[in-house]
């Protein structure tokens, strides 16, 4: 009676094992198809996103957004936007901030723009070597605060603010010390009362010429596209999770089979 008792209790137990390994199975199976699924989905949108940007980059520039559109202006519908204004630099408040590009470590020149309806804008004019950052600075103190000198046009791509800095160090506006493009904060720290909150870089990637400083078009364009491999890495592991199972329901077979 002992024996058969405890025989059952085994089975019980068994059966119990079995449907929890079961349940756990298809769960995970379809956890996997879901994620895998997700990156396919996540793919079509990067390649969607791709396309529009290649399209703003290399179209027309357009007028850039007036200061009632200000809140439209969004990443999704305007990153690398390909645009042009007008207006006169605002020299004496221009700041570097720090950059490393395909010519190497050193500083992005970012000036205001005073624009003909008063408004400002955070234009970066290129990229400055780490060497001549002294010459800058100098520069930079001893040109007038206010919009002075003829007309600039700026031809470039629109870009977003870049807040709380960057290369893992804070912007130190105190100290005139930038790590990122924040252009609220450099707003703020330049007395910039009516700053668009975004910003252009000048000049079209490949079709800047010139060995000029500060050097422009460097605008780097590029996304990670790996959902495809992250896609493939999630079915891969659902059809594990079938194989296991069924390695699981052969071996009960067999262990099930009468002996000849």
């Amino acid at each position: 009676m002992m024996v058969d008792t405890t025989r059952a209790r085994e089975r019980s137990r068994s059966t119990f094992m079995k449907a929890v390994l079961a349940i756990a199975g298809i769960a995970l199976f379809f956890a996997f198809i879901s994620l895998g699924t997700w990156q396919v989905q996540r793919r079509a949108w990067k390649l969607d996103l791709i396309e529009r940007v290649n399209e703003r980059v290399h179209s027309q520039p357009v007028a850039v957004p007036a200061q009632a559109a200000w809140p439209t202006v969004q990443p999704d519908t305007h990153e690398y936007l390909a645009v042009q204004a007008q207006g006169q630099l605002m020299e004496g408040r221009s700041v570097l901030t720090q950059a490393v590009t395909e010519l190497g470590a050193g500083f992005w020149l970012l000036t205001p723009l005073r624009q003909a309806d008063g408004t400002q804008l955070l234009v970066n004019r290129g990229y400055v070597p780490t060497e001549q950052r002294k010459a800058w600075v100098e520069r930079i103190a001893a040109a007038p605060q206010d919009a002075a000198g003829a007309t600039t046009q700026v031809i470039g791509l629109l870009r977003f603010s870049e807040p709380r800095g960057g290369f893992m160090r804070d912007n130190a506006p105190g100290e005139d010390r930038w790590h990122s493009r924040d252009v609220h904060a450099i707003a703020q720290a330049k007395g910039l009362t009516q700053a668009a909150p975004f910003f252009v870089d000048q000049g079209i990637p490949g079709q800047v010429t010139g060995a000029d400083w500060p050097r422009a078009g460097l605008t780097v364009i590029q996304f990670t596209n790996t959902h495809a491999v992250y896609a493939l890495t999630w079915y891969g592991l659902a059809l594990m999770v079938l194989g296991a199972a069924w390695l699981v329901v052969r071996h009960e077979k067999r262990k099930s089979a009468p002996n000849p």
